[in-house]
């Protein structure tokens, strides 16, 4: 069986926004996402699907695909899947270990275990060694609204629709003080913070946010690269750091050694793909830490959902 055709596909879905306030990123509104497809045909009848890391970077990873890497794998075998992903990997060294070009690998990698999954007929966790466990619960990732009323009203829209775990996005007090209120105290609060203050000033942030029982405080610190400030909000803030979405494997061995986080969040969307998290090395060291979330895909083919749905670990 034989690559015949990688095509990229962009899907932009509006978000469902109830009231008046926008969500915001970047301080402007968002009110859809971008997701970039993947699909990988086969002369053998069977047709592969992958997801890269899209949002507003999408158009160099689809560039990348459409230009470069798609090329490459045209004519290569689909279930040898370590070694093309190996020789990709080593061919495009020059472009990076990081951004687009990891995002277009990532997107390969799932669409060729899509495949592999199909020919199996099993699902992709089978694949990987099975589970013990038969069900996993997900949360409920809100975007960043900043008003209390606007939180309050997803928050418990999200509970209605049945989830237990909350994450937000907000980045000062009330607004996370009003998702505790409308979720009681029993609910698993979380808020990733998206790199916003200095370790001075996540460590002040995270004593004003203890009496809401926050389950983490995700990557909190600017830069993200900075592991030592991140192990000295975790150790001197009193709340449990998770980090990881904008990390690439080999960097998880430094966050781990320094005691940087206790929750490891690789996305495979961007790292490489399945492949790399679950190989030797930084994938294996993952696995064996007792907190590593993977998260997989964003809202894509699998999940057309504006609420994203993560894995907890």
């Amino acid at each position: 069986m034989r690559i015949t055709k990688v095509e990229t596909i962009v899907v932009n879905m509006p978000m469902v926004i109830e009231g008046s306030v926008l969500p915001q990123q970047g301080g402007r509104p968002r009110t859809s996402m971008d997701t970039l497809l993947v699909r990988v045909d086969t002369d053998g009848g069977v047709t592969g699907w992958g997801e890269g890391f899209g949002h507003r970077i999408f158009p160099a990873t689809k560039a990348a695909l459409d230009t470069l890497i798609g090329p490459m794998c045209v004519g290569r075998d689909p279930s040898a899947i370590a070694a093309l992903m190996d020789e990709l990997q080593r061919n495009l060294t020059g472009v990076g270990r990081n951004g687009p070009a990891m995002y277009a690998l990532s997107a390969i990698d799932i669409a060729l275990w899509d495949i592999a999954g199909k020919l199996a007929g099993l699902p992709l966790y089978r694949l990987l060694g099975g589970s013990s466990r038969k069900t996993l619960p997900a949360y409920a990732s809100l975007l960043r609204y900043r008003e209390p009323g606007a939180v309050t009203h997803y928050v418990e829209r999200a509970l209605k629709r049945g989830y237990r775990h909350i994450k937000l996005h907000e980045i000062t007090v009330e607004p996370i003080r009003a998702a505790r209120e409308a979720a009681g105290p029993d609910i698993p609060i979380m808020v990733d913070c998206n790199c916003a203050w200095s370790v001075g000033e996540a460590i002040g942030m995270a004593h004003r946010l203890m009496p809401f029982n926050l389950k983490w405080l995700e990557e909190p610190v600017w830069p993200p690269e900075d592991h030592v400030g991140l192990a000295r909000v975790q150790a001197q803030g009193g709340i449990p750091t998770a980090a990881g979405e904008n990390a690439m494997l080999p960097e998880f061995k430094g966050m781990l050694a320094a005691g940087a986080i206790a929750y490891a969040q690789p996305s495979v969307t961007k790292v490489g793909g399945v492949a790399d998290a679950q190989g030797d090395g930084a994938g294996r060291r993952l696995r064996n830490h007792r907190r590593a979330a993977f998260r997989l895909l964003r809202p894509g083919a699998h999940r057309l959902h504006p609420l994203h749905r993560h894995p907890i670990g």
